[in-house]
């Protein structure tokens, strides 16, 4: 079942696959006081996410958790929480005409609140709409909330899930360069939100401790061919694959409501070797995935956070 936010024009015909450039190298400016910055930093004072403007129109569409979306525990993993929200944005802007004026996205972050777990058998209802914009960018909101099901594999009932979700996209021409967001859709989108003057601010430290710093090993996560999208780049949903094998040894985090922040910083391409630099503090664990550069030193590509949500 889909709510379609703006009906696709009959005269104009099918539209055409939304292209989501998952990481690019890009540079935006950073958060000037005056300036919107939706969600607090990881790990520091966290807030929760702003709700929907009284009366906006957004998209709503349903999906099936399936078995391979789940844990051992049959609870949804955040790298299926990713899958799900690159599929309600494709599903989003295929049901306009913005596939035609503004089809290359990409995704500089994305948070996941995990407030009530979502688990297997169930059906989600995504709700999307736009937290916050600028002219080349968004904070596009996407809820998730779920009315759990019983069977002979999970016969106890659950209280209903819900996850409240955030990411920042870029619009990008077909050089992957920012774009200024066309006015047909710039009208739309701010309809939905009185905050017009959305700047980039990082949510977590971007700069690596060394390894002789830390008291976890750096450990390697092998990638597979199947983690790479159509444009060569990591799928966003295999990022968090790491980090789900990561929340293994951190169950007091996994276990509780929190929060996860991932923020891309360059591309990773297929045949690269990813390192993982850990941290755990007392209520947040710091994952730097890092790649080799063209010299063989590690750089960054990727950081996560995943924190406690205050109670």
């Amino acid at each position: 079942m889909r709510h379609l936010l703006f009906p696709r024009n009959p005269t104009r015909g099918t539209c055409s696959s939304f292209s989501v450039l998952s990481i690019l190298t890009v540079k935006i400016p950073a958060a000037e006081s005056r300036d919107v910055v939706s969600a607090s930093p990881s790990g520091t004072n966290i807030e929760p996410l702003r709700d929907r403007k009284e009366g906006a129109r957004h998209f709503e569409v349903a999906y099936r958790v399936r078995t391979g979306d789940i844990d051992q525990e049959m609870r949804l993993r955040l790298d299926a929480v990713a899958r799900y929200l690159q599929d309600v944005a494709n599903d989003n802007i295929e049901a306009t005409d913005y596939s035609h004026s503004d089809p290359f996205w990409i995704v500089r972050r994305t948070v996941i609140d995990v407030i009530r777990p979502i688990s297997w058998p169930a059906t989600v209802t995504a709700q999307r709409w736009c937290g916050a914009l600028s002219t080349r960018w968004t904070n596009m909101r996407v809820r998730l909330t779920a009315e759990h099901e019983t069977n002979r594999f999970n016969p106890e009932p659950r209280e209903p899930g819900l996850i409240e979700t955030e990411a920042f996209w870029i619009n990008v021409n077909d050089q992957g360069m920012p774009s200024r967001i066309t006015d047909e859709m710039l009208e739309m989108l701010s309809s939905m939100t009185d905050e017009h003057r959305l700047r980039w601010r990082s949510m977590n430290p971007d700069k690596a401790p060394s390894a002789d710093e830390v008291e976890l090993a750096d450990r390697t996560h092998v990638l597979r061919i199947t983690d790479f999208d159509p444009f060569k780049h990591l799928n966003n949903a295999a990022y968090l694959e790491a980090i789900e094998d990561e929340l293994l040894d951190h169950p007091d985090l996994a276990d509780v409501p929190h929060r996860a922040v991932i923020e891309y910083l360059r591309p990773i391409v297929p045949g690269v070797s990813i390192t993982l630099r850990r941290v755990r503090e007392a209520d947040r664990l710091l994952v730097w995935m890092m790649i080799p550069d063209a010299d063989g030193e590690l750089v960054v590509a990727a950081t996560v956070s995943v924190s406690k949500l205050p109670e």
